[in-house]
């Protein structure tokens, strides 16, 4: 099966299949339960030494001192803005770490300073390692990411900020060698990244550098059960998640977008939503659903009523509501 990449240099995705000739087809698979996704332009980080769970909870909003084998986490600013989204696996003896393209490095740069005297090794793996997507939460012999169950819709797992999501994001991302690649993704039942976008806009999943800007901060997003434990102690941007916790009103929201779908037009991520003729947000991410016809994310003003139709680059969209 022959890949179609059609995702300019400049694209997040750039370098992976957006799609193998049938994208809409491809998106029923993985809803379906099917299918492999090459996210090897995704950066692998590994964490050794004795010190590394007390390390990583210091340093991050989730817990690393309970058992876990599967979380994200999140590395904020001083100030509260998520910085960086990890997700996490541990083995035993190593922390797997995975996270966007063109971004380990940064990550590797800033946990490096953060070592001080603590008997931890960090290293980038990405050049040795690669990452392939599935569906569901797959078993294998390889290190395996699962989403959060907070991202999946009856759960169980509540979230004052997310009440009920339009649908599951509930994947796994498979760390295996980068030799073994081709081996892994075999060639039955191969999906590009249009269908594995299309599937998490769809569940109203944020993303770092899409949906996520350096003004963000977790509750906007719908990332505090899944990333964030409340009750931990101290690391760097715990008083915003605090104070905007417990007041409840983070400033921006996260929605879905139903675009219109008559003119054939798809707006570009990054164009304005207005309210009338005020900027209240932005487009962030953007797809041709095979079920919803064009169908988006965008951060909005809290304030912008639930139930109000927006402008999307002159396209009306109405709005399903993720952060409430």
């Amino acid at each position: 099966m022959t890949a179609m990449p059609t995702m300019d240099d400049n694209s997040i995705d750039a370098g992976v299949a957006w799609h193998y000739g049938d994208p809409f087809r491809e998106q029923k698979a993985l809803v379906l339960g099917a299918g492999r996704v090459d996210l090897s332009h995704r950066g692998v980080i590994t964490v050794v030494g004795a010190d590394r769970h007390t390390w990583l909870h210091s340093l991050t909003t989730a817990d690393f001192l309970s058992p876990f084998t599967s979380m994200q986490a999140l590395i904020l600013s001083p100030h509260g803005h998520i910085e960086h989204d990890l997700h996490v696996v541990d083995d035993g003896s190593t922390t797997w770490i995975t996270v966007e393209p063109k971004t380990s490095s940064e990550l590797v740069r800033y946990l490096t300073m953060m070592k001080f005297m603590m008997q931890v090794e960090v290293e980038d793996v990405t050049q040795d390692f690669a990452v392939i997507g599935a569906p569901g939460h797959v078993a294998t012999q390889h290190p395996v990411w699962h989403s959060p169950g907070s991202l999946v819709v009856d759960s169980g797992v509540t979230d004052i900020y997310v009440p009920e999501r339009p649908s599951s994001w509930q994947v796994s991302e498979l760390i295996v060698p980068r030799v073994d690649l081709g081996l892994e993704l075999g060639d039955e039942a191969l999906v590009g990244t249009w269908a594995w976008e299309a599937h998490r806009i769809r569940a109203g999943v944020p993303r770092l550098h899409m949906d996520i800007d350096n003004r963000t901060i977790p509750h906007e997003v719908g990332l505090i059960a899944a990333a964030v434990h409340l009750n931990k102690g101290c690391y760097r941007g715990q008083e915003t998640v605090a104070k905007v916790y417990n007041l409840g009103k983070p400033p921006r929201r996260l929605v879905q977008l139903l675009i219109d779908g008559s003119t054939n037009e798809l707006p570009e991520a990054g164009a304005q939503i207005l309210l009338g003729d005020k900027v209240v947000g932005a487009l962030t991410s953007i797809v041709q659903d095979y079920e919803l016809g064009p169908v988006g994310l965008g951060v909005i003003k809290r304030t912008v009523p639930l139930d109000a139709i927006l402008d999307v680059a002159g396209i009306a969209a109405s709005q399903v509501a993720i952060v409430v």
